[in-house]
């Protein structure tokens, strides 16, 4: 089984109806795909690998290996079901961005990370639009219910997989589903490792080549269009050979966004995509049909906190 590729160039020609198809069938049917000739200058991508890359190496890579995570996969000989073989931070771009939090970041990395996810963002909008124009709504319904009073909120998970001893052992990232709405992959072009659940199936999806990016719907997608377009299983497999880069740009609602399908109600309604948060913090790896179900009763019975 092959990811779907999607050609977005073709959009402006006679081939527009089949590429529309294509997108409508990717995320109704994998919620995940890939497209090429996006718009996203390709030199901005590989610069992007290259500093996050310089990065790990000189920053990051040498407190992973002393942290408590590798130690405790050191340790005996079981499997770890509660361990994410993986080195991360978080940047927020939108509506205000933390970047100064990480003083180590190199001035090289921010200015290319500014750039690119001004990119990124216009294409998150187009898809949006294109997603919102196969499900019969307005073009901008998607951006619309993701903005609170600053707009949308977008935010990038810079990872990196390590080379792991114990590849058998342990997950680089447990199975989940996303909590937001659409994310964009930068992914490693040598290093496999990502993983995504199609028609009962583990399908590996390839290191991305030819400047592709890869792209899946989060559980707000799955809200907003009565579970048409679903929120997919996923994971990421350790790998004793090679260091695996990602860097996830998550086009997501706004944390004051009030959410509710559209345009009949099937799923949760008129929660904040906070209060969402919050449940997903503890159910991140379980099964999303239940958390849906408890967003629902939470909403119907008044209440607005996790306990």
């Amino acid at each position: 089984m092959e990811v779907p590729v999607i050609d977005l160039s073709e959009l402006d020609g006679e081939k527009r109806s089949k590429t529309m198809a294509l997108l409508h069938h990717a995320c109704e049917e994998w919620g995940c795909f890939k497209i090429e000739n996006h718009g996203v200058d390709p030199e901005l991508m590989e610069k992007v690998k290259h500093f996050v890359n310089s990065h790990y190496e000189e920053n990051l890579k040498a407190s992973f290996y002393e942290s408590e995570t590798a130690k405790c996969l050191g340790n005996g000989n079981g499997t770890r079901s509660d361990l994410d073989w993986e080195c991360t931070f978080f940047l927020w771009h939108r509506p205000k961005s933390n970047i100064e939090d990480f003083p180590n970041l190199s001035n090289d990395l921010r200015g290319t990370m500014d750039e690119y996810i001004a990119q990124l963002i216009k294409l998150a909008e187009k898809l949006s639009e294109l997603m919102c124009e196969n499900l019969g709504l307005d073009k901008d319904h998607i951006k619309r219910a993701f903005s609170g009073d600053n707009g949308p909120s977008v935010g990038t998970k810079v990872a990196k997989y390590p080379e792991c001893p114990y590849p058998e052992r342990v997950r680089g990232l447990r199975e989940h589903t996303d909590a937001g709405g659409i994310i964009l992959l930068l992914q490693d072009d040598q290093v496999p490792g990502l993983e995504f659940l199609h028609d009962g199936q583990w399908v590996p999806i390839s290191p991305s080549t030819n400047n592709t990016i890869f792209v899946n719907t989060g559980d707000q997608l799955e809200v907003l269009s009565n579970g048409r377009y679903k929120s997919i299983w996923h994971r990421v497999m350790a790998v004793e050979s090679g260091s695996r880069l990602s860097v996830a740009t998550f086009y997501n609602p706004a944390g004051d966004a009030v959410l509710s399908p559209a345009p009949k109600l099937l799923y949760p309604e008129k929660y904040t995509f906070g209060e969402y948060l919050k449940l997903y913090a503890t159910t991140k790896f379980q099964e999303k049909e239940p958390r849906f179900e408890l967003m629902k009763k939470m909403m119907s019975s008044g209440c607005n906190g996790v306990v």
